[in-house]
């Protein structure tokens, strides 16, 4: 009992609760959500949302890029916090600007996606990672 009420951890277990959140997260967001704006790009290049102006068509092609190349980089652990910046800055517009005004339950998934990565961008992948291997 003393050990569950512990604020220890190993570094082992770290490592590995990084690597779970970052192919969980990274996949999930690259497979449900990426993969589907990738292809449906020609049915959303028109009604996707513009952000601050640019156009919807350069717009999602940033979500694309966000959703499915920093996806993969994420979830290899390559270039991991340069990575999650345009991820995370995609979850802060679905949040703050998609979804504004029509509910929390509408913008829930963008603020689950969202705290995850932030928690990756504060602790980092992990060494079970490219980037952690490249550190050694």
């Amino acid at each position: 009992m003393k050990r569950f009420n512990s604020t220890h951890y190993s570094e082992g277990v770290f490592n590995i609760a990084m690597l779970l959140l970052r192919i969980t997260f990274g996949g999930l967001l690259l497979v449900n959500h990426g993969m589907a704006k990738l292809m449906h790009f020609a049915e959303l290049q028109d009604k996707f949302y513009s952000f601050m102006g640019i156009g919807s068509r350069f717009s999602l092609i940033l979500a694309i890029f966000a959703e499915v190349f920093c996806s993969l980089f994420i979830i290899l652990g390559l270039f991991t916090r340069l990575a999650l910046i345009p991820v995370i800055i995609v979850m802060l517009v679905a949040i703050f600007s998609v979804h504004a005004g029509q509910g929390f339950d509408k913008a829930e998934m963008a603020v689950v996606y969202g705290s995850a990565f932030v928690a990756l961008l504060c602790c980092g992948p992990g060494k079970i990672s490219v980037d952690g291997m490249i550190n050694r």
